[in-house]
């Protein structure tokens, strides 16, 4: 017999795109993906490197010191924690777990992870959209999960890429009145928004989602963990990887952890280039900024998005187009460092001047 490539596959997976993320050379700034912009600090590195013994062994598959050191930051219990290379493996092993079969009800525009996850976990995704102001439409994501007898709801808070927070008040409205697990991704959090960490002991049914990529810094190394009730991060275990965070990512953690303070200065510092950004987009003819409580800005101008996008690039300034249903020809730019932002605003008034 023949080997049928189409045959084999799964037909539920056709309609995802494999992602890709831009390649860009030197001298072009990154302003893409919600990095922190700031180098790492010397001093955390060399710490790091200093307290590495050996790579000749396996990590320790449940994070142990980590997961300790996570309780101490947080709060929550040991047994509720779990830490995940990056988010994105932590929201698929939920999705495995609890979506299979089932439907997933996603308020949109959001993190598009979302739902490419719960299709690779043959779960039915349902997105319901935001409101005219992005804000979750608490109402009908209750309606969609009675009307779906949804198993999850996922909510990014502050949301990527519209930069808005959900309110505690309308996450316990969906705690309460939805019957799903409500996943509440806080990726964002040390950059604005109200975490809901506070109704961790009264809702079993709450996971939150956190990450070392954003505010501390450390993209590179994909360390992202979860919180929730023990019973719900002990069913979450049986479908994680024995040895999914190597042994330099999880000490990396740690030692970002124990130098929190270094890093909050950091967060202050992008906050406030944010809030100046934004006032210096505001003042430029036909460009419409959104709030943010992020450490990125949503932004439309009058021209397409596409066109912004490439007039940008060939400029040597990398932002994202996240033109989709509910925010057309929008686009989305990292805060950066001073310098960059100026570059960014400089290139940005040329491209809409027609020098592009």
């Amino acid at each position: 017999m023949s080997f049928n490539l189409q045959e084999i596959l799964r037909r539920d997976l056709n309609e995802i795109v494999p992602y890709e993320a831009p390649r860009v050379g030197d001298g072009v700034i990154k302003l893409d993906a919600n990095e922190n912009p700031f180098e790492f600090p010397e001093d955390t590195i060399k710490e790091t490197c200093e307290r590495l013994k050996s790579f000749t062994r396996y990590p320790d598959p449940m994070s142990a010191e980590l997961i300790a050191a996570l309780s101490e930051y947080t709060g929550v219990p040991k047994e509720g924690i779990m830490a995940g290379n990056g988010s994105d493996e932590l929201i698929l092993n939920i999705l495995l777990v609890f979506g299979n079969g089932g439907h997933i009800i996603i308020p949109a525009p959001t993190f598009s992870m979302y739902r490419i996850h719960s299709l690779i976990a043959g779960a039915k995704p349902v997105e319901v959209s935001r409101g005219s102001k992005f804000e979750v439409d608490v109402s009908a994501v209750v309606e969609a999960c009675k009307s779906y007898q949804a198993r999850a709801v996922i909510v990014c808070s502050p949301n990527n890429p519209t930069a808005n927070s959900t309110s505690v008040r309308d996450v316990q409205f969906l705690l309460e009145q939805s019957g799903a697990l409500i996943i509440i991704d806080e990726a964002y959090i040390e950059f604005g928004g109200e975490s809901c960490l506070k109704l961790l002991n009264r809702y079993p049914n709450l996971v939150i989602l956190r990450t070392f990529s954003k505010a501390f810094g450390l993209a590179g190394l994909r360390v992202g963990y979860l919180l929730g009730n023990p019973e719900v991060v002990k069913e979450i275990h049986r479908v994680k990887q024995p040895f999914n965070l190597n042994i330099f990512s999880q000490l990396a953690a740690r030692t970002v952890l124990s130098n929190y303070g270094e890093f909050k200065l950091m967060v202050d510092k992008i906050l406030a280039m944010r809030d100046n950004l934004i006032e210096e987009m505001s003042v430029i003819k036909n460009v419409t900024v959104f709030p943010s409580e992020a450490n990125f800005i949503l932004f439309r101008t009058q021209l397409k998005g596409r066109e912004v996008f490439e007039g940008l690039l060939k400029k040597g300034v990398l932002i994202r187009n996240v033109h989709a249903p509910g925010i057309e020809d929008c686009l989305r730019v990292t805060v950066g460092r001073d310098n960059e932002n100026k570059l960014f605003l400089d290139s940005l008034q040329a491209v809409l001047n027609g020098d592009g």
